[in-house]
């Protein structure tokens, strides 16, 4: 009996060694990171949760069209999906992702294009808003010079872009938003 107990502690013994030796170095440096310094763990961080109860429609040829001509500006402006991501909820909310003309009475004010943005509040001329490359590119201008934006809830983000009377309106658009992207940023 002594023999087998005898056995079983050297076996244990030479399991938590050999853990030691193949462990040891690794823990060690992970206890004693180089130069004091911590140790740094990349984690890659999801998209943020979409706010609140979330809207959908379904797009025709134009209004996909629209978010296609949103992520092509957006990748010639050097941003990253997020921005298309706010740009496309934008317009979302604003148009639907229709690039509106002057609606007459319905209009709100001279609001135009894809973000309903106003010559007359220096976004361009008429021609320029309802083209959706210059409206995009515009309105990633303003979104470039909201200091941490890539941070801010997107309904913030583009809040502060857009000025808008319905402030909190373009967190229903997120969720869509992000899914068109996914779907046709590599595309």
């Amino acid at each position: 009996m002594n023999t087998i107990i005898r056995k079983s502690m050297l076996s244990v013994a030479g399991l938590a060694f050999a853990g030691g030796v193949f462990a040891g170095p690794i823990a060690a440096h992970a206890a004693n990171p180089v130069d004091g310094k911590p140790v740094a763990v990349a984690v890659q961080s999801a998209a943020p949760k979409p706010q609140g109860e979330q809207s959908h429609i379904t797009l025709n040829d134009e209004q996909t069209a629209n978010v296609k001509a949103i992520i092509a500006a957006t990748k010639k402006a050097g941003l990253p999906e997020r921005a298309a991501v706010i740009s496309i909820a934008t317009s979302l909310q604003e148009s639907k992702l229709e690039n509106l003309g002057h609606l007459g009475d319905a209009n709100d004010h001279d609001s135009l294009g894809l973000f309903q943005q106003r010559p007359t509040s220096g976004w361009g001329t008429p021609e320029q808003i309802t083209d959706p490359a210059y409206s995009t590119t515009a309105f990633l201008k303003g979104l470039r010079q909201v200091d941490g934006w890539q941070d801010m809830a997107l309904t913030d983000a583009a809040q502060t872009v857009q000025v808008s009377a319905y402030p909190d309106a373009y967190a229903q658009w997120e969720q869509q938003a992000t899914d068109l992207v996914g779907q046709h940023w590599n595309s």
